[in-house]
């Protein structure tokens, strides 16, 4: 038996379209509140202790990087996404894991779901949903759990590099998003790592039992991939033709370049999708080739010996009237014929280059 599927949807059942269910799988998470706010000058780096504690950053002429680990604390989603004027669908939405990645426009804010992609230590695919919100002056990021790929983005921040303290949090948002697409090139990477391996493994023959579910396991992954990826370039696309009023057009160009990597992306991972078809289709020819070799073995074997088996036939039956069953040297004949045979047929399947 295989193993038993789950499904995350049943949550839902019987529920209003706006009631917030943590569909994750991390139930005892614990809730973890961090920001940045910080302006062209100056940043505050905060650990915060409460959901509360992140009310007053919806004010401040600074920009503000809120960042909530813990999608399982719905009360605490639930009072945040209030106070910052979260439809109740955007909220809902937040705490759903098994979300699309999308983009949703607002007058006053924009919401982003994507995925965050990344290899554990036995290189299994692992799959995050990072929701995303830009108001006016603040970013507001919701994991499931703590550690992500912003790590970058955090030390820009600190030593305030590049453009990322004086510009506006539009420019965090892109950031952020970049942060999670060039992660995708590290996943992407790895991703074509394992099937240039398993392609040297079938190119030399070394078959091995498991070698079919690690390209199924493959399989798998790269559709993972790809349902995370390819949505991303309808969300880039709506935030450059949207002119929305929390964009400002200096940054615009810089989500352009995201676009760029995506499509790029996308068609890395179309490569691979064909790459891991061809590989399946090379595993069942080189299986059928060994069965060949080994059927061209036996039937050289079963080949040789009928004429072998023939003649100890015939001096197997038991008449009475074979006068060279008196001859002295008869059994000496028949075998010096036989070996003649034998090797006569070698020296042929050779010359044919059958063996």
């Amino acid at each position: 038996m295989g193993k038993k599927r789950t499904s995350k949807y049943k949550k839902h059942i019987k529920q209003s379209p706006s009631s917030i269910v943590y569909t994750g799988e991390n139930p005892t998470e614990k809730l973890f509140i961090d920001a940045f706010d910080y302006s062209s000058d100056s940043i505050n780096e905060l650990e915060l202790k409460s959901i509360e504690d992140t009310f007053s950053f919806k004010q401040t002429k600074s920009n503000t990087w809120i960042n909530i680990n813990g999608l399982n604390h719905i009360q605490d989603i639930e009072k945040i996404g209030k106070h910052y004027n979260l439809h109740p669908l955007i909220i809902a939405d937040i705490a759903n894991t098994s979300q699309r990645p999308k983009i949703d426009v607002y007058d006053d804010y924009i919401f982003v779901v994507l995925k965050m992609l990344y290899y554990d230590e036995n290189e299994d695919i692992k799959i995050e949903q990072i929701s995303l919100v830009l108001g006016s002056n603040y970013v507001l990021t919701f994991q499931e759990i703590e550690g992500d790929v912003f790590d970058n983005v955090r030390e820009r921040l600190r030593l305030a590099n590049g453009r990322i303290r004086t510009l506006g949090s539009d420019y965090l948002l892109y950031a952020l998003i970049d942060a999670i697409v060039d992660h995708y090139y590290i996943v992407s990477e790895t991703m074509g790592n394992k099937i240039e391996d398993l392609e040297d493994l079938l190119f030399h023959g070394q078959i091995k039992e498991d070698l079919s579910l690690q390209i199924l396991n493959l399989k798998k992954e790269v559709l993972k991939i790809r349902r995370s990826i390819f949505p991303i370039r309808e969300i880039i696309s709506r935030i450059e033709k949207n002119e929305h009023v929390l964009i400002d057009k200096k940054t615009i160009q810089y989500y352009k370049d995201i676009y760029d990597h995506i499509i790029q992306l996308s068609d890395s991972i179309d490569i691979y999708r064909e790459m891991i078809w061809s590989l399946m289709d090379m595993y069942m020819t080189t299986i059928s080739n060994k069965m060949n070799e080994v059927m061209k073995v036996l039937t050289i074997m079963a080949t040789i010996f009928i004429p072998l088996t023939f003649i100890a036939g015939i001096y197997g039956m038991n008449f009475d009237n074979m006068p060279e069953l008196n001859y002295k040297y008869s059994y000496f004949i028949l075998w010096a014929i036989m070996i003649v045979i034998f090797l006569g047929m070698i020296y042929y399947f050779k010359r044919k280059k059958w063996l």
